[in-house]
This record gives structure tokens, C-alpha cells and sequence, in this order.
């Protein structure tokens, strides 16, 4: 799975699935899928994904190196992403993080899981020995998700990030340790 093809059309529940790499000219399609979420997923993102120079700037990363994202699209339309990202940090060059967002209506389908396996493919090819995912508390579902995937949580941290009201919240740091990882869940 290291030497994957993109695009790469499947099908999901019924639904033809096309995965590929996010690419220059994506950022309209990102904002219309940034913007469909409902608040409550946009409240709690480490990057405020309906801006137009956020997504600008991921692009770059991705561009850079440092990031990888993988787009899901439905009859040309984004509904989900993946994101690898790594930083350039000495002491974590071993970690990737992890980012997995799916438009509700996709939700319960395998989309989320099918990009966590892309991406954690990536990363054991890349070299990472570990993933880690950071998501508010109170995300009760998203921990379970990743819980299931074999994430153990490794932190809590008291009001730890900040929500676009201005709430603070406490964060979970969750870890998979990626050299176990083969390919499936």
C-alpha cells in the first residue's frame, strides 16, 4: 500500500468513491465542503477550514511537503479529507498527526476509516512511528471512532484549546503507534 495510486476510484455503500490527492486548483471545492458543515464540526478545528486564506495556506503545505491530504469525492464533489501532517520539529520528526473530517451526510459509510488507512499507510511509508490525534473532550464520538482504530488516549490537558466562541476546552491527546499498522483495521 506504500506505492499508492491516485486517483483511485471504489465503491462505498453503494456510492462511487473517488480518492485522490488534494491539487492546486482545489480551493473552491474545499470552501464549498468547509461551509456545509454543520457549526458544531467547524467549533472545535485546529484550522478555521471555511476561510479562504486557510485553505490557501494548506494547499501550500501540502505543496511543501510537510502535509499530505487525500480528498474524498462523490460525483465531483469533496465529502471528506485526510491529513497527514508533520512538522519540522527535531524531537517529533517520528509523529504525524492526524486529521480526519467526512460531511455528515457520508458519516457511517467507512469513509472515515477507508482515509484513516490511506493515511496511516502514508505514514508508516514516510518513516513515522507514531500518529497522534488531538480532538476536544467533550467529541465524544470522534474519541470512540478513534478508539476503534486502536488510538489509546495519552493526555488530558485542561483548557487546553479555545473554540471559535471563545470557550476554552480541554483536550484529549490520543496515540497509535503506526509500526504495528497492516494495512487494514
Amino acid at each position: 500500500m506504500s506505492d499508492i495510486v491516485y486517483p483511485r476510484t471504489i465503491q462505498v455503500a453503494g456510492s462511487s468513491l473517488t480518492l485522490r490527492r488534494i491539487a492546486d486548483n482545489d480551493k473552491e471545492k474545499i470552501l464549498e465542503f468547509a461551509r456545509a458543515l454543520p457549526e458544531e464540526d467547524l467549533l472545535f478545528l485546529s484550522f478555521d477550514i471555511t476561510r479562504e486564506n486557510v485553505v490557501e495556506s494548506w494547499i501550500k503545505w501540502v505543496k511543501s511537503g510537510l502535509w499530505d491530504t487525500i480528498l474524498a469525492e462523490v460525483d465531483g464533489k469533496i465529502v471528506g479529507h485526510g491529513t497527514l501532517l508533520r512538522t519540522e520539529q527535531i524531537w517529533t520528526r517520528h509523529l504525524g498527526e492526524i486529521i480526519l473530517l467526512v460531511s455528515p451526510s457520508f458519516r457511517g459509510r467507512g469513509i472515515g476509516s477507508l482515509l484513516a488507512n490511506e493515511i496511516f499507510a502514508k505514514a508508516k511509508s514516510s518513516g513515522l512511528m507514531k500518529i497522534v490525534a488531538r480532538m476536544a473532550a467533550e467529541q465524544k464520538s470522534a474519541i470512540a471512532v478513534f478508539e476503534k482504530m486502536g488510538f489509546r488516549i495519552e493526555a488530558l490537558l485542561g483548557d487546553y484549546v479555545i473554540d471559535l466562541k471563545d470557550h476554552t476546552h480541554d483536550l484529549v491527546a490520543m496515540s497509535y503507534d503506526i509500526r504495528g499498522f497492516n494495512e487494514t483495521f
